[in-house]
Order: structure tokens, then sequence, then C-alpha cells
């Protein structure tokens, strides 16, 4: 297996609320048969129906509801400055998610809050002068070996 992720997909309770929500933080997404796609630097961040993913991924019904509790993973969005992270974080409030921690700084060195979107899935928006972003926002992680 190459090492890289292709697409991200979200499962959501109401697709044009999820969309309408990512739309606001200013991605542009593509609709194709009930799904939603947002290219996101090398990869997709894909919108698709919470049952019809649970489905498709050999689980089954979805459990009702929105995720609502924390499901072991949490999506990061790295920016070039500490006002960038609360910029973020209240626009995506404004957009209709929820601020589930404020900006702060961390004991390693970085700046960051966490948001959920409509759907509680959980970002965190991050500036992390150890992980330098390119010109077109690509992340390249460190050689930690020479830190």
């Amino acid at each position: 297996m190459e090492q890289r992720i292709s697409l991200v997909t979200l499962g959501v309770t109401d697709l044009a609320r999820a969309r309408r929500f990512y739309e606001a933080l200013g991605w542009r997404g593509q609709e194709v048969e009930e799904t939603v796609f947002f290219q996101a630097g090398g990869l997709g961040l894909v919108l698709w129906g919470r049952d019809k993913l649970a489905r498709d991924s050999g689980f089954g019904e979805a459990p009702t509801g929105t995720g609502t509790g924390f499901g072991g993973i949490v999506l990061a969005h790295n920016v070039r400055s500490r006002e960038e992270v609360d910029a973020l974080l209240s626009q995506a409030e404004e957009a209709g998610g929820r601020v589930t921690k404020p900006a702060a700084d961390s004991p390693h060195g970085f700046y960051a809050g966490s948001f959920a979107d409509p759907d509680g899935h959980p970002w965190e928006v991050a500036h992390n002068p150890g992980f330098p972003l390119a010109g077109d926002g690509t992340l390249t992680l460190p050689d930690f070996d020479t830190l």
C-alpha cells in the first residue's frame, strides 16, 4: 500500500446543510448522485449520506442522529498564522459549526483550537511553525530525527 490518503468521506445526515456549511467556509464543491466532492489540496473531501456510507462500508445502518460522540478521528487544517486560527474558528461558528475548544497555546509549541461541523465531525485548526506550509498549502512533516 502506498503511503497516502486519497479521499476522506464524512457521513452526514443532511447533505444540503453540510454542503452549505463547508461552502460558508470558502470551499467549493461539486454534487454528483447525492454526493458532494471538494478538492482539498492533494486529496478529496467527500460528503455522503451517513446511512449510505455505513452500509457501503459494511457496517449496516448508521446510528440515529448526528455524530455527537467522539469517533476517534480528528481532521486537521493547518494555517500560516495564529490570527488565521482565530478567524477560521469564528467563521466555522458563524457558518453553523460549534467551537469545541477555543484556540490556545499548546505545550508543544503550536497554537490551535477545534470545532465540530453540523454533523459533529471534529476539526483542529492549528498554526504550527514546525510544520511549514508550501505556497499551495501542502504540509511536509519535518524529519523528527534531526530535531
